[in-house]
């Protein structure tokens, strides 16, 4: 894969007009309003298609001007039009976060074939995210296609990061996609293996369950995607600002309860976000 893949900054890119930015945080908006039915409606069993978007509190059928993402909770001061019952913030907070990250990723890939695969990558981060953050659970329905996407990603946009002693040994004579797979296929192993080890370990020490397999089979979509050496990058961050807000959470409340659970999926999902983005120049700089 090019360099414009990894790099946040590429020159190449620097020459799209802000039109196109601006655009593509339109896009992600209108996405993140789509977002939000998934991670609301998800968990609860019902259907992403029908019924039309409504209000949870009263049922009532939202018009066109109450679906404008971010701005109809402006207009309408937070509430229903129909019943005035307070929207939930999550809904702008999905819709401006993935317009935020639609532009970033504009910014990182500009007009390349990655575009799609990464839009559609963050896009499933994001429902992770919130969905851990509200019901703490991962469902199956986005980390199981989240696999196969992202083994697909890198038949289509092979994805070598990591792999060139491999592939200029071993697998010299390897078609690039063949190579790109083997990758995904280790990126894989790393990131839900290693969290599945760890869990397991700890149980077997503590007497206590430390990893769900949620997170596992989170992990085994995002190293699949990222390949290996970001996918160690995404555990230690996740691992680092976990263990950061478990402390101050320990030391707001006064307590000292090792065995407090966190939605370790909220912190996995934007350390991804994190690796994808700027991963590259992170290593680079930790091996500099």
């Amino acid at each position: 894969m090019d360099q414009g893949f990894f790099q946040l900054s590429n020159p190449e890119n620097t020459l799209l007009p802000s039109a196109s930015f601006a655009v593509a945080a339109i896009f992600g908006a209108i996405i993140g309003s789509f977002l939000n039915v998934v991670i609301h409606r998800l968990p609860l069993g019902e259907s992403i298609i029908f019924p039309a978007s409504h209000c949870p509190s009263c049922d009532a059928k939202l018009g066109i001007f109450d679906n404008i993402p971010i701005l109809s909770y402006l207009i309408l001061w937070g509430r229903c039009r129909a019943c005035r019952m307070p929207i939930s913030p999550r809904y702008p907070a999905v819709e401006l976060l993935t317009a935020i990250l639609y532009a970033f990723v504009f910014r990182h890939d500009g007009w390349t074939l990655a575009l799609p695969f990464d839009l559609v990558f963050v896009s499933a981060v994001v429902v992770l995210i919130f969905i851990d953050a509200e019901h703490m659970i991962l469902p199956n329905a986005i980390t199981y296609p989240g696999l196969a996407f992202a083994v697909l990603a890198r038949l289509l946009v092979p994805n070598l990061d990591g792999l060139g002693l491999l592939h200029e040994g071993a697998l010299a004579l390897w078609p690039l996609e063949a190579v790109s797979l083997v990758g995904a296929i280790f990126g894989a192993l790393v990131g839900g293996g290693s969290l599945w080890l760890t869990g397991w370990i700890w149980e077997r020490l503590r007497g206590v369950e430390a990893m769900g397999l949620g997170d596992v089979k989170m992990m085994l979509m995002v190293g699949a995607y990222l390949g290996w050496p970001r996918t160690v990058l995404t555990i230690f961050l996740a691992v680092l600002t976990g263990s950061l807000v478990g402390i101050l959470l320990m030391l707001r409340r006064g307590e000292r309860d090792m065995q407090m659970l966190l939605p370790f999926g909220i912190f996995l999902g934007l350390a991804a976000i994190i690796s994808l983005l700027v991963g590259e120049t992170i290593i680079a700089w930790y091996l500099g």
